[in-house]
């Protein structure tokens, strides 16, 4: 997991530092909900606003293919989460939409984003989004999907 704020990419990947300025530079903030393409299949961006929850209302999300960047614009939002391997009772993995459900995280880790920062999270790092820092709100948020093969090609 690595976060940051989006104005200052230094220390990332380039492959990471390439996508986030593309979805950037796509105006998220301006785009309906959905999905948008940057590269394909290989690098594409889900816009999303909903309102944030309680973390025990929530389930932990990890992937195996693509590679998360969580960048927030608008509202408050905690993120929980572990490192890789700390995901437990977890269900079965969803091959095709890349994404495993599980109910806890073992040495969970918070991170509070406020709009503009972001956090990457690797293959199999376990993450809860979307839950109350104060109060529940509306927040709006681009989650940006880089396939993980592209680091190392």
């Amino acid at each position: 997991m690595m976060m940051g704020k989006a104005s200052a990419l230094s220390g990332l990947h380039p492959v990471l530092a390439n996508a986030l300025t593309q979805a950037i530079a796509a105006w998220p903030q301006d785009k309906a909900p959905g999905r948008y393409e940057l590269q394909g299949d290989d690098i594409f961006m889900n816009v999303m606003t909903f309102a944030t929850q309680l973390p025990e209302q929530k389930k932990a999300e990890l992937h195996e293919q693509y590679i998360d960047i969580q960048l927030l614009l608008a509202g408050e939002e905690r993120i929980l989460y572990g490192v890789a391997g700390s995901a437990r009772q977890c269900e079965e993995m969803h091959t095709e939409e890349d994404y495993q459900l599980c109910s806890a995280i073992e040495g969970m880790q918070r991170l509070d984003l406020t709009p503009g920062m972001y956090a990457v999270f690797m293959p199999g790092e376990p993450h809860k989004p979307g839950c109350v820092v104060k109060e529940m709100e509306e927040i709006k948020k681009v989650v940006v999907k880089v396939r993980v093969s592209l680091m190392s090609a």
